[in-house]
């Protein structure tokens, strides 16, 4: 099951109260045992993947259905007491009212937050018209408000991720998803810090999440400096336990050599955050 409606009531209070002033890191588990490590690690929210869950199940980013994302949230619902942001793609939906039930079917896991994209998954033609953007997002927000409200809406403009880098469209949407209802802003791919000082600033006061999925010589507080408000890795940590994994498999296969062993997390680690129900697990920061 689910988490209950009181859960979801407070998890989902505590996640507006951490959007409301400072910054904060959001990590990207890919499952429940990589929920709890980062819970353990004090972490005071996390965001789904959907990178991060598709290559779990063999399938490329965008592949799982959306029955098979419903369940995954639910299980990291279920896995921490942490409010949960649902990286939601495209809401399964082209149409602004099949976005509208595929929300709807996501309000009802318990997760704490929800992003709705503006890609279109068409080479051809990668972003929705902006007018049509805003029209799916003004569904998703009708969809959250007739639950009740209190889910948080990600408006996220893709435009730097699929080849069109233009500050200036990307302003543009963001404004108009935050017109149409989003409460959080997210231009995943913007990097430099005249780029998010701007988005900052034109989406003001609404707060900006910003995607750092590589090394960067920013730091939390340097970007804390520009005013954004959460930081989040997309599918950065399933990666990086993937290199870990490949580079330690090749070997094997490659060299018979078993040194890729050597980082491995001790055996009693894993078995001690797999023992500890997730309302003993340590909640810091709140």
């Amino acid at each position: 099951m689910s988490a209950s409606a009181s859960s979801a009531a407070e998890r989902r209070r505590r996640f507006h109260q951490l959007h409301r002033s400072g910054c904060f890191v959001i990590p990207n588990p890919w499952d429940e045992g990589s929920a709890r490590y980062l819970q353990a690690l004090g972490f005071q929210a996390l965001a789904t993947t959907s990178s991060g869950f598709a290559w779990s199940r063999g399938c490329p980013d965008g592949g799982p259905s959306r029955e098979a994302v419903l369940a995954h949230l639910r299980s990291l619902v279920d896995a921490t007491d942490l409010p949960l942001n649902a990286d939601f793609q495209g809401g399964f939906a082209h149409e602004p009212a099949g976005v509208a039930e595929s929300v709807r079917l996501a309000v009802e896991t318990g997760v704490a937050g929800l992003s709705i994209e503006d890609s279109t998954g068409d080479i051809a033609k990668p972003l929705y018209e902006m007018e049509d953007a805003a029209a799916r997002m003004r569904a998703a927000r009708k969809a959250i408000d007739a639950a009740g409200g209190d889910t948080l809406l990600v408006g996220r403009a893709e435009c730097f991720l699929v080849g069109r880098p233009d500050i200036d469209e990307t302003i543009a949407r963001l404004q108009a998803y935050a017109s149409a209802g989003a409460d959080c802003l997210y231009a995943p791919g913007i990097r430099s810090p005249e780029h998010i000082r701007r988005v900052v600033e034109s989406v003001a006061p609404k707060p900006v999440n910003l995607l750092v999925g590589y090394p960067s010589a920013l730091s939390v507080a340097d970007i804390a400096a520009l005013g954004v408000r959460r930081i989040s890795v997309g599918g950065a940590l399933a990666r990086a336990a993937w290199g870990g994994f490949m580079r330690a498999a090749k070997m094997l296969a490659e060299q018979g050599r078993f040194d890729g062993f050597a980082d491995a997390a001790p055996h009693d680690t894993l078995e001690s955050l797999t023992r500890v129900p997730p309302g003993d697990l340590p909640i810091r920061g709140l």
